[in-house]
């Protein structure tokens, strides 16, 4: 599977409580389970009025689809070329 970054501009998004972000998750998990291809939802980080979300799937459409299902804005879908962090300047 290929590795996705997804923008969602959520006004307020940092001012969601855990509730409301407990909510989202059963949400997301539930249509994850629906989509029936290979898809996995790495994790999300909130951040002002923005939700970034790192998943795996097959296509980026298939990140759309769950988009589409579960309510959610996908602003912008970026495939990940790269990773690298600290570990990268030690090799």
């Amino acid at each position: 599977m290929k590795t996705f970054v997804i923008e969602r501009d959520i006004p307020g998004a940092s001012q969601l409580t855990a509730a409301d972000l407990k909510g989202i998750a059963t949400k997301s998990c539930d249509v994850v389970a629906g989509l029936r291809v290979p898809y996995n939802w790495v994790a999300s980080y909130v951040a002002g009025d923005k939700i970034y979300c790192i998943h795996e799937a097959n296509s980026a459409e298939d990140i759309y689809r769950h988009a589409r299902e579960g309510g959610f804005p996908a602003n912008r879908v970026t495939e990940v070329s790269a990773i690298i962090g600290p570990q990268t300047a030690a090799t």
